[in-house]
């Protein structure tokens, strides 16, 4: 089946035209999913996805790909549940299969402090459409028997919001066939054309300089991964980003009995299991901000000490590969989408941990601001002004922003 389905995609290459209606900068998720909704959703198609590598080679080749919305605040809530519900259906509406697999998260708490949270979590979750429960010890048990309620005799456990929606996809196979769909209705995407730099023309972008050449663009929508502040100076805006390398890592096969997705609020770690049966694991953004996609021992030795304090079965294992991205962090750890203030700019950045799982929201929504020129309510609150209008969307709901 895997070979079988994989030898269905066809993607379908051309050489750049002069001109385009919309250019979108960055040939990851968010960069082909917006242009996917554009054809699908709204006919325009007549659009290219510029990447400077190759399709999938930035954040979205190297992300834990977990799919959740249990977030701390209405409006993170709203959106990624609007995610969840795409990726659900995503694979009948492509007829591609991207090993979605609804499995569900556990986000353990170890102190008082910490069951309080994920008992609001719970709540707000049940209130704006996230299906999420708080779970004491003796329900976890049943959950997933392979936890350790002792926590190693020192984070012990004392309860956790379970999150039923929580899910896993395979990443490529996602950006395979959003690439493969958008290709199919006319969508041009060219690998390894990177912008060296914006047409501007009086106050707005007109356009962008590739080293193959300049093209022309009503629209120029910028979905990069890690180089955002770069791109968004060359049209005279500065971005409250911070870019962070992010490391995860994966082990040797274990036993296809891992069902749900473990995270821990106070130990910063979230653990999955894959389709192979590699229990893939990651923990928080490294403190220093970076472009780095090295690796380092340091991250494996304290991630793993912290893994196996909960669950002990890990000791067993051994480590195969490790990786690293970037992250691109707003102060308020929430995206940033929208309008810019310069006239055929517009952005999608600020993923930080949770880009992979707003894939078919953020592009749903950025398609339709670009097809109607009018603001969804839904990313509204994410826009760029919110930082000079004091409106930030506070929400550290990741154990990847700490």
């Amino acid at each position: 089946m895997n070979e079988f389905v994989e030898r269905k995609v066809e993607l379908q290459w051309h050489e750049p035209k002069r001109s385009y209606d919309v250019v979108i900068v960055g040939g990851g998720g968010h960069g082909l999913a917006t242009a996917y909704y554009l054809a699908t959703r709204h006919g325009i198609t007549n659009i290219a996805v510029l990447e400077s590598r190759y399709i999938g080679a930035g954040n979205s080749g190297r992300n834990t790909t977990i799919i959740r919305s249990n977030y701390g605040i209405p409006e993170a809530v709203r959106f990624y549940q609007r995610s969840i519900e795409l990726y659900q259906h995503l694979e009948a509406e492509t007829d591609r299969w991207m090993m979605h697999q609804r499995k569900g998260l556990l986000w353990i708490a170890h102190t008082e402090a910490g069951v309080r949270a994920e008992r609001a979590r719970a709540e707000v979750n049940t209130a704006f459409g996230a299906r999420t429960e708080f779970v004491t010890p003796s329900q976890i048990r049943e959950i997933c028997p392979q936890v350790d309620l002792t926590g190693g005799g020192i984070w012990p456990v004392l309860g956790a919001s379970y999150h039923l929606d929580g899910a896993t996809a395979r990443h490529d196979r996602v950006v395979w066939a959003l690439a493969e769909g958008a290709m199919r209705r006319g969508v041009h995407v060219h690998q390894r054309t990177p912008v060296t730099g914006l047409l501007i023309d009086g106050d707005r972008v007109i356009g962008v300089e590739t080293e193959r050449g300049p093209i022309a663009a009503g629209l120029v929508v910028s979905a990069v991964g890690g180089h955002v502040t770069a791109l968004a100076a060359m049209a005279g805006v500065r971005l409250p980003i911070r870019t962070h390398p992010l490391q995860a890592f994966v082990t040797n096969h274990y036993a296809l009995a891992f069902d749900q997705m473990v995270a821990s609020s106070n130990l910063l770690f979230y653990v999955s299991q894959t389709a192979r049966g590699e229990m893939l694991i990651g923990a928080e953004i490294d403190r220093q901000p970076g472009y780095s996609y090295q690796s380092g021992y340091h991250f494996l030795q304290s991630c793993s000490f912290r893994a196996l304090t909960l669950l002990p079965f890990l000791r067993d294992l051994r480590i195969l590969r490790q990786w690293t991205g970037v992250c691109d962090m707003s102060p308020d750890y929430s995206p940033v989408m929208g309008e810019t203030g310069v006239p055929g700019f517009y952005l999608t950045t600020g993923w930080g941990t949770w880009g992979f799982k707003a894939i078919p929201a953020g592009g749903e929504q950025m398609a339709e601001l670009i097809a109607t020129g009018r603001t969804p309510q839904l990313i509204a609150p994410f826009s760029l002004n919110r930082f000079a209008q004091d409106r930030t969307m506070a929400d550290r709901g990741s154990a990847g922003t700490h």
